[in-house]
């Protein structure tokens, strides 16, 4: 039944009906909410049994919820942005120990300069510490994942971390469904752990292990990864209709029949793209969209798949990679291996900066008369850009460029 919520608040009360044993909660913005939310629930006994744990700081809450997931419970925390750094070690520590837990990241732009708006700056940190990361591209899907992500994480025994847009997603309120309990306990089974710690039958986990046996180990996480690329879409086909809609999958093609010109994103930009994509359409000019919900494992085959016959790609980042440009693209183009098709890569959004239609519809038209190049930075200011190299060069201590932008810009107002 479509209620109107916020999205963090219908992912808090999805996560419930997960049923969730014990759940880790320190705040930081954009995910507060959800803890909050959840902690309401638990408060109010409407999530029980479940301990909620207050942590001292986001390694905490990680190191309880893998310590919960080992003692085999089903556990629960959520982050974003500098918390996801603050617990990186315990990041690959799970994943190393092949725990099922699920996280949700809000993701938010790292810093330095501060900013606590939403890019995709946090996940691509982490991209390979072998965690499951499924990406959604609007509230509804935010919310149907988390079940699919228990699912999928106790199955193979894998984490799974859930990213959502922090605010564009996060923080909007729109009509959204919660799947009902019963829909949620037909789709996720009761929780049976394959490796738990018991008193009764002592094992070390985490130990030294020599180069005689790493790489057997690593090999093994790959693996897993390689079984999801198979899991995720038979759970999405199931979970679709359980809820009579779809969320989740490898990826989301739109408009791709007959269309020369192909775009890829992951998260809400894509929406706004879809909208630019039927304008530029109504204007007699072919361009296609996919939507990529699995970015680990990255479905390499089902991508070349879906860009069919595309004769140049577009892909619209929301993070950069300092000297490289953009860890998606490289993705995209070890997915088109062997075909000469060029791919363009598009830094767009960083620091929450709008993603519009018009900025959209001006990239793509450059791209479908071949005139777009390489790495392009969408919406550039290149004046402050200069001022600001300028500076550089004239003065040996040209301060913090991060301020010296901000100050020209209020100075040109």
């Amino acid at each position: 039944m479509l209620k109107q919520l916020e999205c963090s608040r219908a992912i808090a009360a999805v996560v419930a009906r997960c049923r969730p044993e014990v759940i880790c909660a320190y705040p930081i913005t954009p995910q507060t909410h959800i803890v909050e939310g959840l902690a309401e629930l638990v408060r109010a006994g409407e999530l029980a049994p479940c301990e909620y744990i207050n942590v001292e700081s986001e390694t905490s809450a990680l190191s309880v919820a893998l310590g919960a997931a080992a003692a085999g419970s089903r556990a629960y925390t959520a982050t974003a942005s500098q918390g996801l750094l603050h617990m990186a070690e315990v990041v690959y520590n799970v994943a190393g120990l092949g725990l099922p837990l699920v996280m949700t990241l809000g993701n938010r732009a790292l810093g330095a300069p501060i900013n606590i708006w939403n890019d995709h700056s946090d996940a691509m940190a982490l991209k390979d510490a072998g965690w499951i990361q499924l990406f959604a591209r609007d509230s509804q899907e935010a919310v149907d994942l988390h079940v699919l992500a228990f699912r999928l994480a106790e199955e193979l025994s894998v984490p799974v971390m859930v990213c959502v847009d922090g605010f564009v997603l996060t923080h909007s309120v729109e009509p959204l469904d919660v799947p009902e309990q019963d829909v949620v306990d037909r789709f996720l089974p009761p929780y049976r752990p394959v490796q738990v710690l018991d008193p009764a039958d002592p094992v070390s986990i985490g130990a030294m292990v020599g180069p005689e046996a790493f790489t057997e180990v690593r090999y093994l996480a790959h693996h897993k990864q390689l079984q999801a690329l198979a899991r995720i879409p038979a759970l999405a086909a199931e979970l679709a209709g359980l809820l009579g809609r779809t969320s989740g999958a490898l990826l989301h093609p739109y408009r791709t029949d007959g269309a020369p010109t192909m775009v890829i994103a992951m998260g809400s930009v894509t929406g706004t793209i879809e909208v630019a994509i039927d304008e530029l359409r109504r204007d007699g000019i072919a361009v296609g969209a996919v939507a990529l919900c699995a970015f680990r494992p990255f479905p390499l085959a089902a991508l070349a798949d879906a860009l069919g016959q595309a004769q140049r790609v577009v892909v619209i980042e929301r993070s950069l990679a300092p000297g490289l440009g953009g860890a998606l693209a490289s993705n995209v183009r070890m997915a088109l291996r062997g075909r000469a098709i060029p791919v363009h890569t598009v830094i767009a959004g960083l620091g929450g900066r709008p993603v519009t239609r018009a900025s959209l519809r001006r990239v793509l038209a450059a791209a479908s008369r071949d005139e777009l190049e390489d790495l392009h930075f969408l919406d550039l200011d290149v004046g402050a850009i200069d001022r600001e190299l300028a500076r550089w060069g004239e003065q040996r201590r040209s301060g913090p460029s991060a301020e010296n932008i901000l100050r020209d810009a209020r100075r040109s107002r």
